[in-house]
């Protein structure tokens, strides 16, 4: 692909650099659950291995249909029971 002259490279970022990058900056991040349309996982990631298990600090379990909020604290999540993994927008208070 070239661009006015300039050769233009793009570079894949691989997954577990994603998850590297989450847990460097101690981003708060939500997890949707494999096969569990209304319950979400929210914390900061502090460790992972190549599964992509998690272990998350300040864990919550978010209701989506009622918004109900469940403190879980330090909780190791399963790789196979991820779907996505997405950093939390900070709300305006």
């Amino acid at each position: 692909m070239a661009y006015k002259g300039q050769k233009v490279q793009k570079v894949m970022v691989q997954p577990i650099n994603l998850i590297f990058r989450y847990l460097q900056s101690r981003s708060k991040i939500q997890v949707w659950l494999y096969e569990q349309t209304n319950l979400r996982i929210e914390g900061c990631i502090v460790g992972f291995d190549e599964y992509m298990n998690l272990v998350l600090d300040d864990g919550e379990e978010v209701h989506m249909k009622t918004h109900n909020r469940k403190q879980l604290g330090r909780i190791l999540l399963k790789g196979d029971n991820i779907t996505l993994i997405q950093a939390v927008q900070k709300e305006a208070a």
